[in-house]
């Protein structure tokens, strides 16, 4: 079984949902998950890590929450090595905002990569002006993700 830290950046709520949704079946299938909605280094732990879900909706015009770019600047900044990694991403947007669709999930797929870690599966994007349920669409891609693991 996988110990999973489920990051999340979210403004409204929908990334917090759809991490806590995850945890439950994750939990029920006997891995261990954590989630971290506020960025602590300690708590963390990416060093003693081996896989992270990266659960995060767009802002704005096309930011990352208030709440992940703190933790996107370290990195960004640091540089640590994680390619001790495995991770995935779900990315919550809205294509009436084209230019910007997902663009702070794809941010952080772009970070964790360019750090070595290594992405299990598809990057997951969800769009809200056609599936308002957010959290049913990921526990569909979650059960593909876990049997990559």
């Amino acid at each position: 079984m996988a110990d999973i830290l489920i990051v999340v950046g979210t403004e409204s709520g929908n990334a917090q949902m759809v991490a806590e949704c995850l945890q439950d079946e994750f939990e029920g299938k006997g891995h261990g998950v954590e989630i971290l909605d506020q960025w602590d280094p300690g708590q963390a732990n990416l060093a003693g890590r081996e896989t992270v879900l990266i659960c995060c909706a767009t802002h704005g015009m096309g930011d990352l929450p208030s709440n992940i770019q703190p933790m996107y600047d370290e990195l960004d900044g640091s540089k640590p090595d994680l390619s001790h990694l495995r991770y995935g991403v779900i990315a919550l947007g809205d294509q009436t905002y084209y230019d910007t669709f997902c663009k702070a999930g794809q941010e952080m797929d772009g970070l964790f990569n360019r750090l070595g870690a290594r992405r299990v599966g598809e990057r997951l994007e969800v769009d809200a002006s056609t599936q308002p349920l957010p959290d049913e669409e990921a526990l569909k891609w979650a059960e593909e993700w876990e049997t990559l693991l």
